[in-house]
């Protein structure tokens, strides 16, 4: 409808203005034919062998009319001349000439001569007419008398033209209008074909809650824009799902170990009070130290799961703060060595300031060190450097093989050679999202210079004063 609207405004605009142009070169055409229409129809002017036929006009003055008729050498059918006496009687060359209406002013010429006057005018019988007017002087009864010439050319031809060009280009812009409803309801329906699947495919996800479906996309319009973004869309609640799927899944396989060993030690010592035969106090003392450390492991567990629970990407209206990194890395420090009591901290660190999350830079460079305490043998080194932005945490372990470097930091993902080690598979994959949500970079690989052990990398945004 709009197409259609917006098409009809168009061709009516065009349609006015070209029968405009027409009509104004049609009667441009019809001027000039009556300008160079002659002066003098007769020659010689006023002689008895150009008769004329007068009458006395009415009281409006207008001429009595003959009829029309036979063939008149002096007025070929193409103009119709009379003559109009200062007294108001009105003189004909011929019979068969056609009467133009009179007006009372046309005599105005005879007392302020121009060399001719252009009106529009019309016949006794109503049929219009364009006139000119010519002063001159003619022979009546032997007396030369001043007179006014009226050339009149009709126009009825041209007004037929006009309502004929009016009526084609009323139809053809009727025709036209049709035509590009039609049309417009055809270019919009298969211009909107994508939007229609895509509402079907919104509905059905709605229902079915089914997400990851998407919809073909052509072209590279605003549809096609559309369509990608919501296959993207899509595609990134599936991946979200998915995700969520493995680490529910995860988490409960690693929730299963330790709340199995929790369930076996106290049925036992339900059981062994139940049958009034008390298990030796060292037996006693070493279930519930085990206890102890499952417990502290569903802990620390927990812990990490709601630190993953923040979404993967970083939230812009967390609240971020000017965190003295250097003085982070310092309490990190503090607490490796209380879990590393016999290795070898050799630390560099100078000031870095860095926006982001106090807290949960900390852990990250916690987890880091505790990474490095684990692999470390003993007695052995761990070396820790912050400079301009730059952290390294360096152990002398065994390393990382090649093919492990990939998964590093996913989460739960534990390298098959440190499995009897405790933890849950999440500290690097804490590392990483905190990393990222501070808009820094990470990546942990085998040592420098092809020595032992293994060396994270943490380059972080910031500058080495605090900002004001």
């Amino acid at each position: 409808m709009l197409t259609a609207a917006a098409v009809a405004v168009a061709i009516a605009v065009v349609a006015v203005a070209c029968w405009l142009v027409v009509r104004e070169k049609l009667y441009q055409d019809v001027h000039d034919n009556l300008a160079g229409s002659p002066r003098t129809p007769f020659v010689p002017l006023g002689r008895q062998q150009n008769p004329l036929y007068c009458g006395s006009s009415a009281a409006a003055g207008l001429a009595t009319v003959p009829s029309r008729g036979g063939d008149d050498h002096f007025n070929p059918q193409k103009y119709d001349y009379q003559f109009l006496l200062p007294d108001g009687t009105v003189c004909f060359l011929s019979s068969a000439t056609k009467a133009v209406d009179i007006r009372s002013d046309d005599t105005a010429l005879l007392s302020n001569p121009r060399p001719q006057q252009f009106r529009e005018g019309s016949y006794l019988d109503g049929e219009s007419a364009q006139v000119r007017l010519t002063p001159t002087s003619i022979l009546r009864d032997g007396v030369q008398q001043p007179a006014v010439m009226i050339t009149a050319l009709p126009t009825s031809g041209v007004e037929s033209s006009l309502n004929s060009l009016a009526l084609l280009m009323a139809g053809l812009a009727g025709l036209g209008v049709i035509g590009a409803g039609f049309t417009g309801r055809l270019i919009a329906r298969s211009a909107l074909k994508p939007v229609d699947q895509l509402t079907d495919v919104v509905e059905h996800i709605a229902r079915t809650e089914e997400v990851g479906t998407t919809i073909p996309v052509n072209g590279k319009d605003e549809i096609a824009r559309l369509a990608t973004s919501f296959n993207s869309m899509s595609t990134a609640l599936a991946n979200s799902r998915e995700r969520q799927t493995r680490l529910i899944a995860d988490a409960g396989h690693e929730l299963r170990t330790p709340l199995t060993s929790l369930r076996t030690n106290v049925d036992l010592l339900i059981r062994s009070d139940a049958q009034g035969r008390a298990l030796p106090a060292e037996t006693r003392a070493r279930m519930l130290g085990n206890m102890k450390a499952q417990m502290q492991e569903l802990t620390v567990l927990i812990g990490d799961l709601l630190q993953l629970s923040r979404p993967d990407t970083p939230n812009p209206e967390a609240v971020r703060t000017v965190v003295p990194f250097h003085e982070t890395v310092g309490r990190a420090l503090e607490r490796g060595r209380l879990r590393g009591p016999s290795l070898t901290f050799e630390t560099d660190v100078r000031p870095w300031y860095v926006h982001g999350d106090p807290a949960a830079l900390e852990r990250a460079v916690i987890n880091l060190l505790d990474n490095a305490v684990k692999y470390s043998p003993p007695a052995g080194t761990i070396e820790v450097s912050l400079r301009d932005g730059r952290l390294t945490v360096r152990d002398h372990g065994p390393g990382i093989p090649a093919e492990e470097l990939p998964y590093v930091f996913d989460r739960f993902w534990r390298s098959p050679s440190s499995r009897q080690l405790p933890g849950s598979g999440l500290g690097l994959s804490i590392v990483a999202q905190t990393v990222r949500d501070t808009g820094g970079q990470v990546s942990l690989g085998p040592a420098p210079h092809g020595g032992p052990g293994a060396q994270a990398v943490v380059v972080l945004p910031g500058e080495p004063t605090e900002p004001r």
